[in-house]
């Protein structure tokens, strides 16, 4: 194993970030994939590096994405990761071997893709289009990257939706559906069947479909889409699930139905019923890649894979004392699952919030879910923004949760995520049997900022879950 210790080169990273930030924003999607097959033709189809597991669904991608990585490495394959959105850097996006990309490579690479890119700008803009956008730009640059490296596996979460997002001009060996819900119904439609026939699209022929359990008119959709296709198909509850689930100290313990075996004993260290049926798909994601579904894994390189997965910034406790639980739960489903692993794992005798979400999101119903959710355990709401220019403004925020049903009196507003912190920790820190806490809720933009802020950037996680 190699001594080198890859140089940070912050400044490299900004320039490039800067020059990708210079694009059409994240939340402008564009409906389109041949600016991004033309970008593949001109690089040569470094999408076709390496086989690919590709993972879409409302909740749950990044935490399942993160298992099958880790499952993956412990079975000695080298691999790329490509989650998004971010926390700290823009490099966490592109992950090889569970690390993300050295700065070195990420500038590199760039910038002798970027002559390519602006050949396809060029095109676009004589015939009308937008040029490629930032979501676009950073997708071809993971792609050149694991081409670059070379890895052996490609685990490639989708940005929005399925079909037209620009990751699907991969070809999936094995395309993972996490559970789907309502969420971007601007773009996706407005029933769970519209939405699961536009992530349907990943699923491609020939290829092995591994679906959470679903509501019976998504898994509908994906079943008539794989097999219209031909693609084998596998789903939760069906074929493979959790068999058996007790708590532990920073996590818990699972048996676990796979595709080809079961596996007993398996420490998971993210907290929540949903990161054990996340932990079935990866490991169902992985049998179904490795051995078609057909020959079981090694079970302590299972047991070993699962030990060492993490997921920042989903049901990660970030500070203690008192403890203050982050969480990036951005619609009201992830609202509602977030909710019952804090009730079930931590115990709190009373919970602070710390609540901030953006303009795209669907405000009044998460407020009505965590008011649902917590009711009485919950008396102290800080309402607050973080630096995106797509947050709601804490003052509008407010009347949205006053409106939703929680008690103006209870509430602290302020557009410094800081002072919100501060206020929320005294509030659980003024509970009389010490078991007071505080969620960071909201927004991925917030649980980031609130990251740095607590240093959880600087010191890792302490443990995960959405």
């Amino acid at each position: 194993m190699s001594d080198y210790t890859p140089i940070p080169d912050p400044e490299g990273v900004a320039r490039v970030y800067a020059e990708l930030l210079s694009r059409a924003p994240e939340n402008k999607v564009e409906a389109r994939l041949e600016p991004m097959r033309r970008a593949m033709e001109v690089l040569g189809d470094p999408q076709k590096a390496a086989p690919v597991i590709h993972l879409t669904g409302t909740n749950g991608k990044t935490s399942t994405a993160r298992m099958i990585e880790s499952l993956l490495l412990a079975h000695d394959i080298r691999t790329g990761r490509y989650t998004s959105p971010h926390l700290s850097s823009v490099t966490e996006r592109i992950v090889i071997d569970g690390v993300p990309v050295a700065d070195a490579t990420f500038v590199r690479v760039w910038d002798e893709i970027a002559p390519y890119l602006q050949i396809v700008d060029a095109e676009l803009s004589e015939t009308g289009e937008h040029t490629l956008t930032f979501f676009e730009a950073v997708t071809i640059l993971a792609f050149a990257i694991f081409a670059d490296e070379p890895v052996e596996a490609v685990v490639l979460e989708v940005g929005m939706g399925g079909s037209w997002d620009a990751t699907n001009v991969a070809d999936g060996a094995v395309s993972v559906v996490t559970p789907i819900s309502l969420d971007h119904t601007d773009l996706l439609g407005d029933t769970v069947e519209d939405i699961a026939l536009e992530k349907s699209g990943i699923i491609k022929p020939g290829g092995f479909l591994v679906s959470a359990a679903q509501a019976p008119g998504a898994a509908s959709v994906l079943l008539e889409r794989a097999r219209e296709v031909g693609a084998e198909f596998r789903f939760e509850g069906i074929e493979f699930g959790v068999e058996e689930r007790v708590l532990a100290v920073g996590g818990q313990v699972l048996s676990l139905r796979g595709l080809a075996a079961r596996y007993d004993e398996v420490m998971v260290p993210l907290f929540g019923e949903h990161q054990a049926q996340n932990a079935s798909l990866a490991l169902a994601a992985v049998e179904a890649f490795i051995g078609g579904g057909e020959r079981p894994l090694n079970e302590e390189l299972v047991r070993e894979g699962f030990a060492a997965a993490s997921s920042p910034g989903r049901l990660e406790i970030v500070r203690t004392s008192p403890t203050i639980v982050v969480d990036a739960g951005h619609n009201p489903e992830g609202i509602r699952v977030s909710a019952e692993a804090v009730k079930e794992s931590f115990g709190f005798s009373k919970l602070a919030l710390v609540v901030g979400i953006l303009k795209e999101k669907d405000a009044p119903a998460m407020f009505a879910q965590l008011l649902e959710e917590y009711g009485d355990l919950v008396q102290d709401v800080a309402i607050t923004q973080s630096a995106s220019p797509r947050a709601i403004p804490a003052g509008e925020l407010a009347a949205m949760a006053i409106d939703a049903g929680f008690n103006e009196d209870d509430l602290f507003v302020t557009e410094k995520l800081d002072d919100a912190l501060d206020w929320a920790a005294g509030r659980a820190d003024d509970t009389e049997d010490m078991g007071g806490g505080v969620l960071v809720t909201g927004s991925i933009t917030l649980v980031a900022e609130a990251r740095t802020l607590l240093g959880a950037d600087r010191n890792g996680p302490a443990a995960g879950g959405n």
